[in-house]
């Protein structure tokens, strides 16, 4: 991972918006209606340059091809691993349960109505080795014709897939989290031997608490969550630390999260983990007194803060003044060449999601870069 060495760099947390024929190429090809192959491939190519094009015209400096050929960050691992036929996964959210005209309203929205979460039924293997090359290729591809300092891919961590996919096959919850993280291993392994940086999404280490372990203690999941993190290690060993980071969110969706986990409560589990980026949320209302967790807590050697300095589920644009404020918070306290300015979440976590419009989406991405120049200024003086 490039540091912010002579100025605070800018990225994102993954998913961008996707072009509306793409979306309807990609509903269909959720409800088994027959899609060409050769077409939806062809459509995704020509969607990740125009991405990367849009990314690097908004400023960011850290890019990625906006999961365009994925229906959703987790959910797409049901066509790239075999032993995914069972019965479909229902979710509880502790937060929504006590506003139920709200959840209709969440789990109303087109992309999240579609996503199919068919349970593990069957030994797992990689059934599309091709699919990581693929999104590798279309990267490369894409950037060549851009200017970018350093790129990204993301990828489902075994524990937001032990989350969305139930376990209908495996003893034990620890033998189906590693049975995942060897087979997803392929896949992590491709992109980061490809030069491209890995990103892991771990909704499970923040958002799992509320939703898959709610009925647990917080020592009782923070349990989880270390086991959680032994398999991510165990399917990242043969990568480098500083080739990977990781994405910690409790949830992108507009609800009121008042369940959420404190960062406070588990960020010494969190930085356990072997990437050495930590992207998080820190810009909703929620999360973004949370800086001040690091007042008390010591950045371990190695490793980068990516707090999120855009808000991914609100149509304001935030000021770039607002923006520099919130980089400078954190390098205040970690250090300048820690600190990368990112969004608090996807703006395409689902395939149709549209929360924020996407004109705004990269109007919001270009105040990051304003913000960052700003905060620039202030610590290196130019």
């Amino acid at each position: 991972m490039k540091r912010s060495t002579d100025r605070f760099l800018t990225t994102h947390t993954g998913s961008l918006p996707r072009p509306d024929d793409l979306v309807r190429m990609m509903y269909a090809k959720e409800e088994g209606v027959p899609v060409d192959r050769e077409a939806l491939a062809a459509r995704v190519r020509a969607a990740v340059e125009e991405v990367v094009r849009k990314q690097a015209a908004a400023g960011v400096d850290v890019v990625n091809d906006g999961e365009m050929s994925k229906p959703s960050y987790a959910t797409y691992v049901k066509d790239r691993l075999n032993g995914f036929g069972g019965t479909g996964n229902t979710f509880v959210y502790q937060d929504l349960a006590e506003f139920p005209n709200l959840a209709k309203r969440v789990f109303g929205d087109p992309g999240r109505s579609r996503r199919k979460t068919p349970g593990c039924n069957a030994p797992i293997s990689v059934r599309d080795p091709q699919g990581p090359r693929e999104d590798v290729e279309n990267l490369k591809a894409a950037t060549a014709r851009v200017s970018a300092q350093e790129t990204f891919l993301s990828a489902a961590s075994p524990g937001v897939i032990g989350l969305f996919f139930r376990n209908e096959h495996y003893p034990s919850q620890e033998k189906y989290l590693f049975a995942i993280a060897d087979a997803m291993r392929h896949e992590y392994e491709t992109v980061a031997k490809a030069g491209v940086v890995l990103q892991i999404d771990c909704p499970d280490l923040a958002m799992g608490r509320h939703i898959q372990y709610a009925n647990l203690s917080l020592e009782e999941f923070r349990k989880k969550a270390r086991l959680h993190i032994e398999a991510l290690n165990h399917a990242t060993a043969n990568i480098a630390p500083d080739r990977m980071r990781l994405h910690l969110c409790w949830g992108n969706y507009e609800g009121p999260h008042h369940c959420d986990v404190p960062l406070a409560d588990i960020i010494d589990v969190v930085l356990s983990a072997r990437p050495a980026g930590i992207s998080f949320e820190a810009a909703n209302p929620r999360h973004a007194h949370e800086w001040k967790v690091f007042e008390s807590v010591k950045l371990p050697e190695g490793k980068v803060l990516i707090p999120g300095v855009l808000e991914s589920k609100t149509n304001f644009i935030e000021h770039p003044e607002l923006v520099a404020q919130r980089i400078g918070r954190y390098a205040k306290l970690a250090g300048r060449e820690n600190v990368i300015a990112g969004s608090d979440c996807g703006y395409g976590t689902w395939v149709g999601q549209a929360a924020v419009d996407p004109d705004v989406v990269w109007a919001k991405m270009a105040a990051m870069a304003e913000g960052a120049r700003i905060a620039t200024k202030e610590f290196w003086g130019r």
